[in-house]
């Protein structure tokens, strides 16, 4: 509590201090991020969700919202961690050093022992059912595909592709093949056999 001098009166001031939250928002939400990819969107729980970032239901929606903003924002954080590398990819200076950084950091985010057997992103999709998310992943799938469309453009102008390329093909192989080593690891096959399937499909873009 403090005093303020107001002319010769003395005014109290008391200070309207909000609660501090008892937990760390990126924790939480990191651990929030792990249970959606363990269990799909709509294989998780609220109680699964508050049991495993540690906090209350009105502590989750004050925080993060509902269940669905919840999840969009572990997807938020999970492109710009763990799958970090799709968008690092297409920085690459050749359309085959694209696919190859690409196609390697999904095999080794589903091979990592610390994580799950699939990509969140996939698994979200897969698990959203009729829930309104489903055009959300549609959009977030037609928006990777052209940017793999445009920069493969690049590599036409660029002289890296030939010049007859089909690049809307390209970019849909390229993706296809992404979803389906998530499909792969997830019902088993080991980081030797993904490795085939991404030299195999390296084979596309060789001179």
């Amino acid at each position: 509590m403090t005093y303020l001098l107001t002319g010769m009166k003395r005014k109290k001031v008391t200070p309207t201090i909000g609660r501090p939250r008892a937990f760390d928002d990126e924790k939480a939400l990191n651990r929030a991020m792990k249970v959606f990819w363990r269990k799909g969107y709509l294989g998780t729980s609220l109680s699964d969700l508050t049991g495993a970032m540690r906090i209350n239901r009105p502590s989750l929606y004050a925080a993060f919202g509902n269940k669905k903003s919840l999840f969009r924002k572990a997807l938020a954080y999970y492109a710009k961690g763990p799958s970090s590398y799709l968008s690092e990819a297409l920085q690459e200076p050749t359309a085959r050093a694209v696919v190859e950084r690409l196609l390697r950091g999904v095999v080794d985010l589903l091979t990592d022992p610390r994580t799950p057997t699939t990509c969140l992103w996939v698994h979200g999709a897969l698990s959203c059912g009729e829930d309104p998310l489903r055009e959300e992943f549609a959009a977030q799938r037609a928006a990777g595909l052209e940017e793999l469309r445009t920069r493969f453009k690049r590599a036409v102008a660029d002289g890296d592709l030939p010049p007859d390329s089909d690049v809307d093909t390209l970019a849909h192989y390229v993706q296809t093949v992404n979803f389906g080593l998530t499909v792969q690891a997830s019902t088993g096959a080991s980081r030797k056999e993904l490795l085939r399937i991404v030299e195999i499909a390296l084979k596309t873009f060789e001179a």
